[in-house]
């Protein structure tokens, strides 16, 4: 297995690294709205939020020489379900033509009280 770690995404607030290849495949920890650097949560509506996240998962696929091309599956998870539609707006807008397989559930809470929180796996 070998650590992928990059300053262009959030730190680990655990004890966790940002993802680990195994194989040929990236596997991600969950991303929330964190902006790297300061750490801060991004507030306001999901869109916002939705943004932040795919951005932090895009740093962490870079960083692991791969891209949303090759994204095998991803998990979303929402506080709120009545914010479905406007989180795949965003998502749909980054991933473009890539369409991996996806699961969404709802949650009864996130860390830092996030709206979202997305993990994904990568072919690599």
């Amino acid at each position: 297995m070998r650590t992928i770690s990059t300053p262009n995404a959030p730190a680990a607030i655990g004890p966790y690294s940002q993802a680990q290849i195994s194989g040929n495949h990236l596997y991600t920890s969950g991303q929330i709205p964190l902006v790297p650097g300061t750490m801060e949560l991004v507030t306001g509506p999901i869109e916002a939020q939705a943004e932040q996240v795919l951005k932090n998962l895009g740093a962490v696929l870079a960083a692991a020489g791969t891209g949303w091309d090759r994204v095998v599956k991803t998990t979303v998870f929402l506080a709120d379900l009545a914010d479905f539609a406007a989180f795949n707006a965003v998502y749909e807008k980054a991933l473009g033509a890539a369409k991996p397989a996806r699961s969404t559930v709802q949650v009864a809470g996130l860390p830092r009280g996030a709206k979202v929180e997305i993990e994904l796996i990568a072919e690599v």
